[in-house]
């Protein structure tokens, strides 16, 4: 099943249940008011939302137009926002392009971080950035939201707990992030709201795509109109999805609605760096990796972080080119304070 949640006057939107062609949507407030609602409630929910997506596939229930352009992210706001950096290749590139040795642990126990979560981006909603100075980066993900995890669960435990995938904008401000790291503290400022596709989307939606805790399709990232990255979230992914669950879990339990990322999607090419779209490869999720493999190779990075008015799409097909998520799309605005 297909879940999306439609922008109203509360903070936590209008949940509907989403036809697998994404152009109809049913209003389920008689099951849940909210996502967080029905993840709160999810053995009772769950099933009851799962025969409202088989009714409008066989048209026995009540359906409305679904615009992508009124959905905010599906949880927009959650208890728990904790992003994985699940592409070690991604990293290992990040760290050799200023000479630092990556430690053979990144490699066997899983790099994250807490994110805010009390504010997330709509998919369609502005960056909004104050200075570009501050060095704006898109970061295209793949994220689960997962049921209640108990404390110091299995990775089996992790997995069953999944009970939706989406896709992820992970801004990133490259400018703010060496002095907050420096600090010895972790992200912070570096960090700003993150944005969530408009769909999310149950694992048995995606059929023989999600294996194994991860989804192998194409994580298709176009800037300004121009494909920048293809790279296959199911390929070079080092911790899956249950493994990143069950790290996060090590020590506390996680709460129903709390939201795991993989990190950015990033594929090795040949066992070495990936190269562009363009000139044949799967290009980059992110700037900062083709920034990083520019100062491998030529000594210095090329690509500029994004500028004023540049629009980043973030999206997924499925094998015969049909969207999964539906897409984020969004232009990086210049904030103006008001009041």
């Amino acid at each position: 099943m297909k879940l999306a949640t439609l922008k109203d006057s509360t903070r936590d939107g209008r949940l509907v249940v989403v036809s697998k062609d994404l152009t109809r949507c049913s209003e389920v407030g008689h099951i849940a008011r909210s996502l967080q609602a029905a993840l709160d409630d999810w053995a009772h929910a769950g099933p009851r939302l799962a025969r409202v997506a088989e009714g409008i596939e066989t048209g026995s229930q009540p359906t409305h137009r679904f615009h992508e352009h009124d959905a905010t992210s599906p949880l927009p706001r959650a208890y728990q926002w904790a992003d994985g950096s699940a592409y070690v290749n991604h990293v290992e590139l990040v760290r050799r392009a200023r000479n630092a040795e990556m430690p053979e642990s990144f490699w066997t126990d899983p790099l994250m971080y807490q994110g805010g979560s009390d504010a997330f981006l709509g998919p369609r909603d502005p960056i909004l950035l104050g200075d570009e100075a501050w060095g704006c980066d898109m970061e295209g993900e793949v994220a689960v939201i997962v049921d209640d995890v108990p404390m110091d669960a299995s990775v089996d435990e992790a997995r069953d707990a999944i009970r939706l995938v989406m896709l992820v904008n992970d801004v990133s401000l490259r400018g703010l992030i060496p002095a907050e790291l420096a600090k010895g503290f972790g992200f912070f400022q570096s960090k700003p709201s993150s944005a969530f596709s408009p769909v999310a989307v149950s694992p048995d939606e995606l059929g023989d795509a999600w294996g194994g805790g991860k989804l192998h399709l194409p994580l298709r990232v176009d800037l300004n109109g121009k494909p920048f990255g293809r790279a296959n979230a199911g390929i070079d992914m080092t911790f899956d999805f249950p493994q990143l669950i069950a790290h996060a879990a090590k020590t506390r339990p996680l709460a129903a609605g709390t939201i795991i990322g993989s990190g950015t999607v990033s594929n090795k090419l040949d066992g070495g760096p990936g190269k562009p779209v363009a000139d044949g490869g799967t290009g980059y999720s992110c700037i900062a990796e083709i920034r990083t493999i520019e100062t491998i190779n030529l000594g210095v990075p090329k690509t500029p972080f994004l500028h004023f008015g540049d629009t980043v799409r973030i999206e997924m097909k499925d094998e015969k080119g049909h969207s999964i998520f539906g897409a984020i799309e969004q232009t990086v605005t210049k904030y103006e304070k008001t009041g």
